[in-house]
């Protein structure tokens, strides 16, 4: 069985409409490329999607400025204005005229071409470049500035870390050592007493009645 007729009609959900225009687009390319190769035709296809994005496509060899004023030079063509033909021409030859005043301007700033340019012109060349130049430098020392400021947090963010482990390591010594603080503080007593202790001192003692048989005298502490 064949497949049944597809009803042509505008695609109401946006992804469905998005992905069979993609489709279609990619195979109306294809089919107007090979009409273009097969048969030798001028070929000029020129389609806008719902977004207004442009894709066109001319044939090999062609230009669609070529197909195009070999459209509007037709004869069994009917505009309702014929004027139309003339506006377009003008507008590809303004355009043609600003890409060509564009690029020669770029190549007289870059220097490629500065042939046809007088005094007055040079200068004004010259001071153009200055003043770009001098955007170009200010953009460039803001970003040195911010650099800089940067590295400067950035070091005084190590020296702050610095000072916190150096405290930190000597909270840890005063730690170790405070067992013997004690110690320390009865030795510096003892030292600070000096003459007030009192030194030991050795007296004879008469001998007891009831120790009468011990011979010699004893030694006392008082």
């Amino acid at each position: 069985m064949g497949r049944g007729k597809i009803e042509i009609k505008r695609i109401e959900n946006t992804n469905n409409r998005q992905v069979t225009f993609s489709k279609r687009r990619v195979g109306l390319l294809k089919k107007a490329h090979e009409l273009a190769v097969l048969t030798d035709a001028r070929i000029g296809l020129i389609v806008f999607s719902a977004s207004g994005k442009l894709y066109q496509y001319q044939s090999p060899g062609s230009s669609m400025e070529e197909i195009i004023d070999r459209f509007l030079k037709a004869e069994n063509i009917q505009f309702e204005n014929r004027n139309i033909h003339q506006q377009l021409h003008c507008e590809i030859t303004k355009i043609r005229h600003e890409t060509d005043r564009l690029q020669l301007s770029l190549k007289q700033i870059t220097g490629e071409d500065l042939t046809g340019l007088t005094v007055n012109d040079l200068n004004q060349l010259e001071e153009q470049l200055e003043f770009s130049v001098g955007k170009v430098r200010t953009r460039k020392n803001q970003l040195l500035n911010q650099q800089l400021e940067n590295l400067h947090r950035r070091v005084m963010m190590e020296q702050q870390q610095e000072i916190e482990e150096q405290k930190v390591r000597e909270i840890r010594e005063m730690g170790f050592l405070e067992p013997f603080g004690q110690i320390l503080d009865d030795s510096r007593s003892l030292l600070h007493l000096g003459p007030e202790i009192h030194p030991f001192q050795l007296q004879p003692i008469q001998p007891n009645l009831q120790e009468a048989e011990l011979h010699g005298h004893r030694l006392q502490l008082w």
